[in-house]
């Protein structure tokens, strides 16, 4: 009777000590799993935040406020004639093969830049990819000569 209780007493010991074993080679695994990567913790912070800076345009407030839109109609329009108007002015000069300015190169492309920067963050437009041609020349204008 007396091996009967020691074989009773070592049972809750041997799954006591099993227990632990288990629970240290599974902790292991684990451990490894909760550190990640710190480049990509960085990269899915970076997104995050900007993604909270795209959505603070203050359009949340008022979404259909008619005074706003046709005020943000008005402005696109303008903004859409100005730049057409500044090219125009451009492709005349060029056509008349009249001697250009810096000056005045330089004050229709600043204005055409500044409105099409506006015309996207407006319109919330994604940023254009610069083409094969413009990449190699550097220009985005290609100018086209007469036959």
């Amino acid at each position: 009777m007396e091996l009967h209780g020691v074989k009773a007493n070592v049972r809750p010991c041997a799954m006591l000590i099993v227990a632990i074993v288990c629970s240290i080679a599974f902790y292991v695994p684990v451990a490894g799993q909760s550190g990640g990567d710190p480049a990509k913790a960085q990269m899915e912070e970076m997104t995050r935040r900007e993604l909270q800076l795209n959505n603070l345009g203050g359009d949340h407030g008022h979404p259909n406020d008619p005074k706003r839109s046709q005020a943000m109609m008005d402005q696109v329009s303008e903004d859409f004639q100005r730049i057409l108007t500044r090219h125009n002015e451009i492709v005349r000069a060029l056509a008349a093969k009249q001697t250009l300015s810096y000056q005045f190169i330089s004050d229709a492309t600043g204005e055409i830049r500044k409105r099409s920067a506006r015309l996207q963050t407006s319109l919330k437009l994604p940023k254009p990819e610069p083409t094969t041609e413009n990449r190699a020349t550097g220009t985005d204008f290609k100018v086209m000569e007469k036959p």
